[in-house]
């Protein structure tokens, strides 16, 4: 099952949009063009899933700096996700619309998750389960059959964003050794992560390939030194050792953007990835080589999962097709439109430029007008 479609009203600068979704999905725009404002509508979703909405929207500016242009302008922010099964027929959805209360919170108006009784039919006849005027989502705590399916995806609606690298960075502290079950949207756990894919017979292949993949951008690294921490055997460092070196070093001691590179590899090469990958700007302070490196891991991933990814790097679209570039722009009404593009309509200028070249020449939009 994957996203067939997201539409979304009233969100920030989104007034109204239907965005297909693809295998890969990498967003370009200019600055305040709405890439990030997709991205946490994402985000959004799995707050509102988590049971966390009424704390997160009054700790984040209340109604008004959810809703398009504020309440005066917008009465209810909605969203709905369509999503297909392996046949490519859409089977199942959720639909939501949130108002706003005399606390000026925002509230659950209607919560609906959605199935198709004959998924051979292109028709999309939908039968409901749902809700209204509730603070927080039912779909976690549903014994609704079909709201685990909702479950699956919504619990992985995190964004990954390892772009704190400063001296008490999520990446560089010590982890608890059991927090392992997967790589934490921050990277905080990457050490217990790491340990357990070493040690455990099975994921070896993982770690080994892991471990070979930073190699190839970091020629200096030779591996991890993983083992529990000599005074409390419940936590674990990220420890590494450098060629021909018998000092030990740990992830403080690490490039901003090597460290970035050897969580994203982790995320990526994961044995067990999410069913969605979201990144905000991966390719933050990695060397040109790096990002190729990155982008190769994101096509062999996108096999097994949905990525979402907002970048501003020519170099990084230039290691996609233009059916995987979602162009963002703002309208005369400042409003953000979404554009997928079509290899058949820039044949003419792939012949001689690059995808990145397009981008920088303004072809495609998505650049400061």
């Amino acid at each position: 099952m994957a996203i067939d479609r997201i539409e979304i009203e009233n969100f920030k600068s989104i007034k109204e949009a239907t965005i297909s979704l693809s295998p890969i999905n990498i967003l370009i725009g200019s600055n305040g063009a709405g890439k990030s404002n997709f991205i946490n509508f994402l985000k959004l979703i799995n707050i509102i899933y988590e049971q966390k909405l009424q704390r997160f929207i009054a700790s984040n500016g209340k109604a008004d700096k959810f809703l398009h242009f504020g309440r005066k302008n917008s009465k209810f922010l909605s969203g709905s996700l369509v999503f297909t099964n392996e046949q490519n027929r859409p089977t199942n959805r959720y639909d939501f619309k949130l108002i706003p209360n005399e606390r000026d919170n925002l509230i659950i108006g209607r919560e609906k998750s959605g199935y198709k009784k004959r998924a051979i039919s292109i028709k999309e006849d939908w039968t409901y389960h749902w809700s209204k005027g509730i603070d927080e989502s039912l779909i976690k705590s549903s014994d609704s059959y079909r709201d685990k399916y909702l479950r699956e995806y919504f619990e992985s609606f995190k964004i990954f964003h390892f772009h704190d690298t400063s001296i008490s960075s999520p990446l560089k502290k010590i982890n608890r050794i059991k927090d392992n079950r997967t790589l934490k949207s921050d990277g905080s756990n990457l050490a217990a992560i790491l340990y357990k894919l070493k040690k455990n017979k099975e994921y070896a292949v993982y770690y080994k390939f892991i471990v070979k993949t930073i190699r190839s951008v970091v020629p200096f690294f030779e591996d991890f030194d993983l083992a529990p921490d000599e005074d409390d055997k419940e936590y674990i460092e990220l420890v590494w050792k450098e060629k021909n070196k018998e000092q030990y070093f740990n992830a403080k001691d690490l490039s901003d953007g090597t460290l970035r590179f050897i969580a994203l590899t982790t995320l990526f090469l994961q044995p067990n990835l999410p069913k969605t990958i979201i990144i905000d700007e991966p390719e933050l302070g990695l060397h040109p080589f790096a990002v190729n490196k990155l982008c190769a891991m994101i096509r062999s991933a996108s096999k097994k999962s949905q990525i979402i990814i907002s970048t501003q790097s020519i170099n990084f679209i230039n290691n996609f097709k233009p059916e995987d570039i979602i162009v963002v722009d703002r309208n005369e009404k400042s409003e953000s439109i979404f554009t997928r593009l079509e290899e058949s309509e820039l044949s003419s200028w792939l012949n001689e430029y690059s995808l990145g070249e397009i981008w920088e020449k303004n072809i495609i939009g998505g650049r400061p007008v």
